[in-house]
């Protein structure tokens, strides 16, 4: 089993930026491959980031270019730090862990509005 904790959501301003954290149970980033997903009211839930074992990143094509996935192995903690936020990135972005199964957060609330 692992639990995994999110924190870091909240309000921001259009163009402002947040820094979302998951800490994990144990030490699996190893052998997981660590994700962000978001799903917005009325809309299904959609890829922002990923980061497997070997490190290879993966983005959705809406936040190229201005979010970033990294991990901390000391910490157990996965980050997503995102930059130039927009409205549209208004979310409950939840955190994944990938090996066989899924195990999931319970999300942290991000709403970008002025």
């Amino acid at each position: 089993q692992v639990q995994l904790v999110e924190s870091g959501g909240g309000l921001v301003q259009p163009g402002g930026s947040l820094r979302l954290s998951c800490a994990a149970s144990r030490s699996i980033f190893s052998i997981y491959t660590m994700g962000w997903y978001r799903q917005a009211p009325g809309k299904q839930r959609e890829l922002v980031a990923t980061i497997s074992s070997g490190g290879t990143t993966n983005y959705g094509d809406s936040v190229k270019g201005r979010f970033t996935i990294s991990r901390d192995y000391a910490k157990n903690t996965v980050y997503l730090q995102m930059n130039s936020l927009k409205p549209e990135d208004t979310a409950v972005y939840s955190c994944n862990a990938h090996r066989f199964v899924d195990y999931w957060g319970k999300g942290t609330l991000v709403t970008v509005s002025s």
